[in-house]
This record gives C-alpha cells, sequence and structure tokens, in this order.
C-alpha cells in the first residue's frame, strides 16, 4: 500500500509503460473515469500488494534455496575432496586453493577442478587395486585348487600407496609360492617321465591319474591346478614309481646274479650268454648304473626270469658234475696252501646222497659254496706263513747250491762263467745268513696261529712247527760240523809247528840228517807226512754233509715225521767225540 501510495503522490512524472507504477496509473485513471468506489479502490490495491508480496516471497525463497544448494554443494565438494585425499592417503592436493574467496559459485568453481583431478586418481588407484586384488585372487584359486576365482571387491576407504605396496607385496610372495609349486609340479613331472620311461609305462596316463584335466594349463592365463592335494597325489605317484623301480632293479640284480652263477657254475658258452649280455642288463648290475629306456620292463624281467628258471632245471640235472667240480675247487685250493682236504667226509656223504637223488640242489651247491669260503678264508689266514715258507724253501735251495759250490775245487779256476758264480754264490751267502731270522718268524707266526685257531699248522701233512724245529735242529749240527772241523785244522797245524819244531831242535836224530840228507829230502818228509797221518788219525772224521746226500726238503719231513712220531733227536756231540777231541789236545801238550 506505500508504495502505491507513492507512485499516486507524483502523477506529473514520466514513467515507463512496463513498470508497476505506470499500471498503477493508469488503472487510477480507469477508476476516475468509472467513478470507482474509494473502498474498492483500496480492496483492489491491498489485493495486488499482496500478490506482489507473494511473488517477491517466492523469488527470495527460490533464490535462498539456491544459496542453500550452492553450500551444500560446496560443502559436499569439501567434503568429498576430503574423502579422496584421506582414501588415497595423501595430506594435501597442490591445486587446490589453501583458503576460498569469492562467492559461492566462485569457490564452487575454484574446487571443482581439484576434485575432478582426484576423482580420476581415485579411479586409476581402483584400477591398480583391482589388477593386483585379481591376481592374488588368480593365484590363491590354483593354491587352494579352486577351479573358478571369485569377484573382486576392492575396499575403497583405503586406496593409499602404502596398502597397495603391502598387496603388491603379497602378490610376489604369491608368485614365488606358485613358481616354486610349478617347480615341484615339473620335477615331479620330469621325474614321472623318467620312471615311465626306463619301465616302459605310459606317463600321459599316469599323469591323467593324478588329476585327469587341470595339471597342465595351455597357457599362463588358464588357471592350474597346484594346490597341495595334487602336489601330494604327485609325491606318492613318485615315490610308488621309485618303489617299483627299485624292486623290479632289485629282482632284475638278482636274476642277473642267479643267471651270472649258473653260467659260471654250468660252463655256459659266450654264443649262450650273448642274447643276455646286453647293456640294459649289464648295467643294473652296479648300484649307480645308468639305465636306459626300456631297461626295467615286465618283459625283460620275465625273460631273464624265464631263462634263469630253464637254467636252474638244466642245473638239476648236472648236479654230480657240478659237486666234483665244486669239490676239485676245494682241492685246488688246499693243493696251493699245502694244507690238509676239509669236510672229506661231509663231502663223501654229499656225494652219497647225490647218487641217491635225495638233496635239494639249492642247499647242495650252497653247503659247497660255504665249504669253498671257508676253505678260501682258511688258505687267506695262512697265505702270510706260506710266503715265508715258499721263502724258507728258496733260502733252503740256494744253501745247498752254496753247499756244492763250496765243494768245487775248481770254483776258483778260470773259466767261461765263473765270475756269475761267484756273485751268485756272494747273493747266497746274504740269503743263507738270514735264513735263522727267517726261520724264528716263522715259527713266532706259526705259533701264533696255532694258538690263535688251537689246532695244528700242516704242510703237506707234516706239522710246520715240527720241521722248523727240526731245521734249527740240522743248522745246530751242521754250526757243530763246522766247528769240529776248524779245531781238526787247528790241531793239523799245531802238529804240523810241532814236528817242525822238534827236527829243528834235535838234529842227531834218525829223522834229520842234514849232512847226508836235506831237511827237504824226500825220505824225511814221508816220515813226517807218516807222523802227522798217525796223530790226524786220532781225529773223528767228519760226516757227509746233509746236502751230499738228499735235497734239505726231503732230510727236514722226514725228521719232522720222526718227531711227530716222537723220536727225539739230540743236538749234542757224542761222547766218542768229546773223548777223542780231548785226546788230540792232550797229545799237543808240550814236550
Amino acid at each position: 500500500m506505500g508504495s502505491l501510495k507513492m507512485t499516486e503522490k507524483a502523477p506529473g512524472a514520466a514513467l515507463p509503460e512496463s513498470s508497476c507504477a505506470y499500471l498503477l496509473q493508469e488503472l487510477k485513471m480507469i477508476w476516475d473515469e468509472v467513478g470507482q468506489d474509494q473502498s474498492e479502490r483500496e480492496r483492489i490495491l491491498e489485493e495486488l500488494e499482496q500478490e506482489c508480496q507473494e511473488v517477491y516471497r517466492r523469488k527470495v525463497n527460490s533464490a535462498n534455496m539456491s544459496r542453500i544448494q550452492l553450500h551444500q554443494a560446496l560443502a559436499e565438494s569439501e567434503a568429498e575432496f576430503t574423502n579422496l585425499l584421506l582414501s588415497l592417503g595423501e595430506r594435501s592436493f597442490p591445486g587446490r586453493p589453501e583458503k576460498m574467496t569469492g562467492t559461492l559459485k566462485e569457490q564452487l568453481n575454484s574446487i571443482t577442478p581439484a576434485l575432478q583431478e582426484m576423482q580420476m586418481r581415485k579411479e586409476a588407484r581402483v584400477k591398480q587395486f583391482m589388477e593386483v586384488q585379481t591376481e592374488i585372487q588368480r593365484i590363491a584359486s590354483e593354491i587352494a585348487g579352486r577351479l573358478g576365482t571369485e569377484a573382486v571387491t576392492v575396499n575403497e576407504e583405503d586406496l593409499s600407496l602404502k596398502k597397495l605396496e603391502e598387496f603388491q607385496s603379497e602378490l610376489q610372495i604369491m608368485k614365488r609360492e606358485k613358481s616354486d609349486r610349478l617347480c615341484k609340479v615339473e620335477e615331479y613331472k620330469v621325474l614321472i617321465h623318467n620312471f615311465a620311461k626306463v619301465m616302459g609305462m605310459d606317463p600321459s596316463k599316469i599323469l591323467a591319474n593324478v588329476h585327469p584335466r587341470l595339471l597342465d594349463g595351455p597357457n599362463e592365463q588358464q588357471t592350474k591346478n597346484i594346490s597341495d592335494e595334487i602336489l601330494k597325489k604327485l609325491n606318492m605317484t613318485v615315490q610308488q614309481l621309485k618303489e617299483e623301480k627299485n624292486n623290479r632293479r632289485e629282482k632284475l640284480q638278482n636274476l642277473v646274479k642267479a643267471l651270472t652263477n649258473l653260467w659260471d657254475t654250468l660252463d655256459t658258452t659266450m654264443e649262450e650268454r650273448q642274447p643276455y649280455g646286453q647293456m640294459k642288463i649289464l648295467a643294473v648290475t652296479s648300484v649307480n648304473g645308468m639305465l636306459g629306456p626300456g631297461s626295467l620292463t615286465l618283459e625283460i624281467i620275465q625273460q631273464v626270469e624265464s631263462e634263469v628258471q630253464r637254467l636252474n632245471q638244466l642245473k638239476a640235472s648236472k648236479m654230480k658234475e657240478l659237486f666234483l667240480k665244486k669239490r676239485a675247487e676245494v682241492e685246488e685250493i688246499c693243493k696251493k696252501s699245502h694244507m690238509d682236504m676239509p669236510y672229506q667226509t661231509e663231502m663223501d656223504k654229499i656225494m652219497n646222497l647225490i647218487m641217491s637223488g635225495d638233496v635239494v640242489h639249492d642247499d647242495l651247491l650252497k653247503t659247497m659254496d660255504e665249504y669253498i669260503y671257508k676253505a678260501k678264508e682258511e688258505a687267506t689266514s695262512r697265505k702270510d706263513i706260506m710266503d715265508k715258507v715258499e721263502k724258507w724253501m728258496t733260502s733252503c735251495d740256494e744253501e745247498r747250491w752254496l753247499e756244492e759250490y763250496s765243494r768245487d775245487e775248481r770254483r776258483y779256476s778260470i773259466s767261461r762263467g765263473a765270475h756269475k758264480h761267484l756273485k751268485r754264490a756272494e747273493r747266497a751267502r746274504i740269503i743263507v745268513n738270514k735264513i735263522p731270522g727267517l726261520v724264528e718268524q716263522l715259527m713266532a707266526k706259526t705259533q701264533f696261529w696255532e694258538q690263535e685257531r688251537n689246532k695244528i699248522f700242516y704242510y703237506d701233512e707234516l706239522p710246520l712247527l715240527a720241521m722248523l724245529k727240526d731245521y734249527m735242529l740240522t743248522l745246530k749240527e751242521k754250526e757243530e760240523e763246522k766247528y769240529r772241523q776248524r779245531e781238526n785244522k787247528k790241531i793239523q797245524t799245531l802238529l804240523v809247528k810241532r814236528h817242525e819244531n822238534t827236527l829243528m831242535l834235535s838234529p842227531n836224530t834218525s829223522f834229520s840228517r842234514p849232512s847226508s840228507r836235506g831237511f827237504n829230502s824226500p825220505g824225511s818228509t814221508s816220515i813226517w807226512s807218516s807222523q802227522v797221518s798217525a796223530k790226524v788219525q786220532l781225529l773223528p772224521d767228519s760226516e757227509n754233509s746233509p746236502a751230499e746226500k738228499n735235497t734239505h726238503a726231503k732230510r727236514i719231513r722226514n725228521r719232522a715225521m720222526q718227531n711227530a712220531l716222537g723220536n727225539n733227536r739230540s743236538c749234542s756231540i757224542s761222547h766218542e767225540d768229546k773223548t777223542s777231541v780231548s785226546t788230540v789236545k792232550q797229545g799237543l801238550s808240550p814236550i
């Protein structure tokens, strides 16, 4: 009303035709012309004022709502920007103004670009999280053995780089685990292929039994089954194949060993052995031998097994011949070692059983193999002693040769080959000087052997210790013989000197007449020789050397046999020899 009345006070003012004042003035002119009542005029003007207020109020309300929406949009943008900063793990954004100034629209327009860029960053970060988590989920499904992968949900509340690095670290760990599992799978596959190849099996069927479809994928994108269950099945399969291979290998080794023994036992020719002498069979006889393809097939094992059965049947028909052959082997061992034939009675009983046919072939051969083994063991225990016995026998031969050489009066003559005999004599003397020490060592070893086994050491059915003692007795007798010969020689020398001194001190005796016969005349020499011979005859004649009668080996064995029978030999000089030597020594006393 106030505004309408104010327009009435200035009737002469020029007003634009579109303005409210002009229209009000136009309305007044119409009322004046019509003669409108004043009350009616006031009522209409009040209505117009109310209508204007309502229009203004609507506009104000609309403007206020716009302002509120701008405030709300600005607040939401700031909140979203803040949430994006928090979810991305960032404290600030360089494109956002630190202090908001200007109108609401200006403030909203200033934050919108930064908000849009942050949203783009979020989308890129979510994509990274999605890729990493999807890969983790896929590998986890492969490790768990699941056929498909579950939907991946990204937590948009935490899209920080730290969280992304955690997922990436987890992904690397799972990739390493996947790689390790794939390597194990490949190792198991290689082992399965190798075992199957050696044993003539189909590896694809074996792998199909482990897992029919998902063991291998055609490419990296297809899910592979590398679960613990698959690895366990593969490991069990490998262990079973390994055990089967070892069983077949052991069986084939035993068959080849039995086949080789049968070949040796039956003296099988090389032509008959040829079909079974291939490298693939010979390789399995060694623990570390390399096995070729098809080396352990069931066909090969059955083939060798059939050959072993055939040879066993043939061996049964040749049992007597085999027994005699093994018995000859025992006899040969005993002959080489100069020992008694053991188990003579047992082998005679076995021979009777063979003739009667009441004998188990395998037990018989096993028993004979035991006899051979024990004979070899006995020969081995005697080897050290037998080596020294052979050395002793050789030394005795050298001793005999040296004695014969010493009795040869032409040994120093200049003849062809004499220098060789001299060198051999030097070597023989060195060997002979070592004989006593060798015999003592041999006696000590023999005594220790007998004490250890509580039995006598026989050499060609004679006690070796008795032979050695008899030889030592012979050595002692020979030394005494040499001593007597040296004493006789000394006595002869003393007699000659005594006779010469007597002739020189008694010139008037009938034995020496220098005027008619010289001291060296034939007559005086013959008289001197007769006297020396008469006195020398008082000495005992030396016995012939044992080497002149027979060889050392015969003499030692004969005397050992006498000792074994209880005939003890005396190693002292006979009473007559002592009496003769003492008589000669008394005859040499000064006159």
